[in-house]
């Protein structure tokens, strides 16, 4: 299942993407897609639903994050060799996680505010989990099944903020509209295999990077089951896992973001993200 939420901000729907690209409504089964709706047993019940029996939505609407109330958004950083090289720092031995702010999500192709002061506006496409089962010290071998579905993230940044402005990451990663997420969650029964899928993103039509999850230094599962060592991971949580090389401050010389840019991205089989640059 393809599942969204679509509407105005603050007043989005639940809703699935049918087998021909059609948005249907929701709402008769879900008041919104919080981590209740991703537990395996919400599933199950969606799963089973008629897609033809759902209200067909007429029109383009603005698509939300696909899913709201969370509890936390963490995300994993430099999880690709060649990302690391090209910032200047070793790569890890362990992975390396920081939380971004809840108030940082945002909708797939909303607006991205360049914050007051910045210098550094960065993208990173990367791939993200949803969490459906709370998790808790579980093994790389179970993490995936603690997993509802995946989507995309643009983790954008601000390096001024993230390396030069003292203290942690999270400084640099947490404003509002720095959290992308979406057009949709695609359910893991849809993604044969989550190391396997090619991803990509342009600025102002410029491929910027080119990539593949079968380049993580660490693999999702591994991802999950490591911050599950640290934190409980509820149904809902976001897991972001970190970018491939292309970043902006990689560039020689370095690239920025500014008021206007349009950042396009997508990862195969979970579509794509487009965002204009505007002032905050």
């Amino acid at each position: 299942m393809k599942l969204v939420r679509y509407g105005e901000k603050g007043a989005e729907k639940p809703g699935l993407i049918d087998k021909s690209g059609q948005l249907r409504d929701l709402s008769a089964h879900l008041k919104d897609l919080t981590g209740d709706a991703y537990t395996p047993e919400s599933l199950k019940k969606l799963a089973a639903l008629d897609p033809a029996s759902l209200p067909a939505v007429a029109g383009k609407p603005r698509f939300g994050a696909p899913v709201t109330g969370i509890s936390k958004f963490v995300a994993i950083g430099l999880n690709y060799s060649d990302h690391a090289k090209e910032t200047g720092n070793p790569i890890p031995s362990e992975p390396i996680f920081f939380l971004k702010a809840n108030t940082a999500l945002s909708g797939p192709n909303d607006p991205v505010e360049k914050p007051r002061g910045s210098t550094k506006l960065d993208w990173e496409v990367e791939i993200a989990a949803i969490i459906g089962t709370r998790a808790k010290y579980v093994s790389e071998a179970d993490a995936l099944n603690h997993v509802a579905g995946y989507c995309i993230c643009n983790d954008v940044s601000e390096r001024n903020f993230q390396i030069e402005r003292l203290g942690q990451w999270t400084k640099g990663k947490s404003h509002d509209t720095f959290g992308p997420v979406g057009p949709w969650l695609v359910t893991k029964d849809e993604i044969a295999d989550v190391q396997k899928l090619s991803m990509w993103l342009d600025v102002n039509g410029q491929r910027r990077q080119t990539g593949t999850t079968s380049t993580m230094i660490f693999t999702m599962a591994k991802c999950i089951s490591y911050v599950s060592q640290f934190m409980t991971l509820l149904p809902g949580d976001i897991v972001t896992t970190g970018t491939p090389p292309g970043v902006g401050t990689g560039m020689k010389p370095p690239q920025y973001l500014n008021v206007g840019d349009v950042v396009t991205l997508g990862i195969e089989g979970l579509g794509e993200q487009r965002q204009e640059i505007v002032g905050a």
